[in-house]
Order: C-alpha cells, then structure tokens, then sequence
C-alpha cells in the first residue's frame, strides 16, 4: 500500500494518503517512516472502495470522516497543451524578421498588446491577450528525435532513461508528468487526479509513442486516457473543420466524429457489473457490520452513494459531453477537435482534475516538414488561436486563471534554416530541432506580458537564460503546490525525487 506524506507548510496539514505502489515523502522523514497503522473500520472502508473499483488513491472522503483534519485551500490545477510534432519557433513566438530570407521565414510579426513583445501575424487572438500569458524563448534538451523528444518533454527529463526504446513504452521510462501529478496531488470529487485527452500519441504505423505513461512508477499510476478522437495515421488536426495531410495526399482520411469517451465508469467495469459489485459490497458490509458494531457506517455510505451517483449520473456525463455545450460557448472555442479538447480539459479542471494534458492534434500534427506555411496559416494555427484565446478567457472570467496554470509546448522546436524534401512535400518547412524551443505559459501566478530567455539571432540556441523540461517540470510541479522536498518510492521502497531543477526563474509574480 502506497502512503503518502507531507510537511505542514506545503499542504496545509500532515495528512497520509494511500494508493497502489510508491509513495510522496518529504525527504527529511525518510529515516522515520514504519509501517502505518490502521484501525479495523479504516480496513473496511478501503476494501469498500476497491471494490468499486475506484482505487485505493481515492480516500479523501475516508480521511474526513476517518479524524484526519487537513486545512482548505484553493485546489490548483494545470493544463498541459501538447503540441506533438514540435512547433516552429521562427513561425509562432520568436520570429527573426532581421535574418537571411532561408530563417526568418514567410510569416510577419505583429505587436502584441504588451510593448516589446512581437508573434506570429497568425496569432492575433493571442496577441490580444499578452498581459495574461508569457513565454519562454530559450528551452533547450538534446534531442532531434520524436520519440525521444516525446519522451523528454512529456516526462521533464532530458536525460534518456536505461533501456529507452522509441518504438513503444518501457516499465523503465521515467514517469510522465502527468503520473508523477496523479501521484502527488489528493484526488478530488473522486475524479483521478491526472487526465489525457482526446486520444493516446500514436505513430502513423500504429506504435504508441512513449513519455505519457507512468513507467516505473508502475501502471496503476498511468494517468487517465480519455479516448475522444479516433486514430487514423493519414489525418492531422483539428478536424472535421482544419483536418489536413502534411503531403496533400488524395483520398485523405475524413474524421467526423469527436466520440464523448465514458468518464462515467473505470474500465472494463459497465453498468451491470457495477450493480454486481455493489451487490456483493452489500453482503459484505453485512458481515463488517457485525464484526465491527460500534463503527458507525453512515458516513461512508453517504461517501459511496456520492460516488455512485458520480461515476453513473447523467447530469455528469452531460456536463463532459463538450460537444452539446451551449452555441456561444462552441462557438467561442470552435466547432472543431482542438476547441472540443480544450472546453473538456477546462471543465474537468473545474470538475475535479488536477493535471489533464491536452494533445492537441495527434501525433506529429505539428511536423511540419514541408508544406509548413500553408498548414500553420490555414489549417493549425487558426484553430490554436480561437481554442486557446477562448481557454484563456473562459478561466479569467470564471476566476480559475490564478490558480491553473496554462503550458503550450511541443517535443522540441525546428531548424533554424529553412529546407525542402521534394520527394515527400511541393513546398518547404523546417526539421526537428531540440536545441530551442518557445514554450508559452499562462495563469497560475505567471506574470502576463513577460518573456523569459532569448535565442540567438537566428533561432538556433539559447542567448541568453537557458532553460531545460526539468526547470519546467519543476514550474508545473510548483504550481501543483508539489513540495521541492518531496520523493516518490518505487515497489522497492526506494527514493526518487520529483524535482530535478529549480522552477523557471522570473516567470511566476
């Protein structure tokens, strides 16, 4: 059993949380942790829970009613806009109009609403907007490759771990952010506390792309997978409005369908064996009840009624079915994948979610070899800007901006020189390229209107104020309320540690 501790200044309170295989410890108690204690009553209601199949990391109902006293706060939240393929810097947020025709590239940059701070002519929504979200011009990580970039960015770890493979995950791979959150934040409303949507990154040929799971935390600590949008290797973007083929192929695929996947219910587990199981949780009780009479049992099952009627109510299932959300909310996101993907990720961020990371687009979207200025002008940054300027908007005046921070970032940035592969595309792009990337951030106490870092004159390496995915992991980690202090045990109750930087410097008001 997994046990979780805290020190008092980071969660507001020592509490113990329980899960399924590794732990969240603060450091300077490691050489005091035993085995916990728990009473009978304790024992029965983690079996009850189980046996919903909701997992043993959702106890913080049994923690209110179990005498463990722990102090509110404003739950803080995270969205993670994955953009896979890797954005163009030169075309989105550190444009070179003063470099050699072969860098800066056919796009014009445009004066944003913050002095000083130029993007892409492509992003006017989002120029609009610039005193609530920065940006950092100067991520760096070592990697060319998409899998390793996937996998370095997903996890905020630049170094490769033993035995990487790129062709599939490996219960060796470091633990996603997303896991590593799942872990070390307390589920609320009996919601898992990590999410991905709308689909897994997949390749074209069909392998999944690694970075996203938990790897050796161990599978129970996978985040969770909304699957919305269908694969298919031969279509890109936001369809059915801005689907796209990176080589304007004939016959390319048509996706139709945004499919609402079934929040309501943990997998493989339907409605008729859920009834089961709370019949058999019935039978049990009954026998709890009269080895144990003097635990009162009201209170959990009021907990485990809540629970039902979340995991099964219809009103639920109407608030995530994004697509019959009201006609002004569509139309302000977009009636389009990327829009639906983004309204979801804000409504489970209020729901209860605390880390839900966002692909936007399926793998490789954002590869833009060649065709690169017809695509991102037409088809991927026209739905980028409506979605993300409407997330924007939506939680500043909702009031949840303070305390959800907004990442846009992708595997690795593109070269600073412009090519064309005639044998695949009639027209340029740029290549991978990890030495530099623009990550956007926005919420969360980032300060709007600040850029962190610069790369040189032709967008090729950082200038000034390098950054890496740990300096970013530890932001997101941060904003979680994560302590710097804080570890991970794996099944083999050894360390490891969550932080492996300090936070971008400067970024945060």
């Amino acid at each position: 059993m997994l046990v979780t501790t805290t020190t008092n200044h980071a969660r507001g309170g020592s509490a113990t949380e329980s899960g399924e295989q590794g732990g969240i410890v603060n450091p300077s108690h490691s050489q005091q942790m035993q085995h916990p204690v728990f009473t009978r009553r304790t024992m029965l209601q983690a079996g009850g829970i189980g046996l919903l199949g909701l997992g043993m990391h959702h106890l913080e109902s049994l923690r209110a009613d179990s005498g463990v006293k722990t102090q509110n706060r404003t739950p803080r939240a995270v969205i993670y806009i994955f953009l896979s393929g890797g954005l163009a810097q030169h075309e989105s947020f550190d444009l070179k109009p003063d470099a050699p025709d072969t860098i800066r590239g056919e796009f014009k940059p445009i004066a944003t609403r913050t002095p000083g701070i130029q993007i892409c002519e492509h992003l006017p929504k989002l120029a609009a907007r610039s005193e609530r979200w920065a940006l950092v011009r100067s991520l760096t990580h070592p990697s060319n490759d998409h899998s390793a970039g996937h996998h370095i960015m997903l996890t905020g770890r630049s170094k490769l771990p033993p035995g990487f493979n790129p062709s599939k995950p490996q219960p060796t791979d470091w633990p996603s952010l997303a896991a590593v959150a799942g872990a070390a934040t307390r589920p609320r409303n009996n919601l898992p506390p990590a999410a991905v949507l709308p689909d897994r990154l997949v390749h074209n040929t069909g392998r999944v792309i690694p970075g996203a799971f938990a790897g050796e935390m161990g599978p129970s600590h996978d985040p969770w997978f909304l699957e919305a949008s269908p694969f298919d290797p031969r279509a890109y973007g936001a369809f059915p409005t801005y689907e796209f083929d990176h080589q304007d192929r004939p016959h390319a695929a048509k996706r139709t369908s945004f499919s609402i996947p079934d929040l309501s219910l943990p997998e493989g587990l339907d409605p008729g064996r859920l009834g089961n199981r709370l019949t058999l949780l019935e039978h049990l009780e009954k026998q709890c009840r009269a080895l144990d009479r003097v635990a009162s049992e009201d209170a959990f099952d009021r907990q485990r009624q809540s629970a039902v009627s979340l995991l099964t109510h219809p009103r639920v299932r109407r608030a995530i079915d994004v697509t019959q959300a009201d006609a002004r909310t569509l139309d302000r996101y977009g009636r389009h994948s990327f829009g639906w993907s983004l309204l979801m990720a804000r409504r489970l961020v209020e729901a209860g979610v605390n880390l839900v990371q966002v692909n936007l687009g399926n793998n490789e979207t954002w590869d833009t070899h060649g065709n690169a200025f017809p695509h991102l002008k037409n088809n991927l940054f026209p739905p980028t800007d409506q979605a993300v300027s409407a997330l924007l908007d939506d939680l500043h005046e909702s009031g949840l901006l303070p305390s959800t921070l907004l990442v846009m970032a992708g595997e690795f940035g593109r070269t600073p020189k412009i090519s064309l592969l005639p044998k695949h595309y009639k027209l340029p792009g740029r290549d991978h390229w990890g030495a530099v990337q623009s990550v956007w951030l926005a919420g969360g106490g980032v300060k709007g209107g600040t850029v962190i870092g610069s790369s040189d004159r032709i967008g090729g390496h950082p200038a000034t104020a390098p950054q890496t995915p740990e300096n970013l992991a530890a932001t997101i980690y941060h904003s979680l309320g994560i302590p710097a202090s804080a570890v991970w045990f794996d099944a083999l109750a050894r360390p490891h540690g969550i932080y492996h930087a300090e936070p971008i410097g400067g970024l945060m008001g």
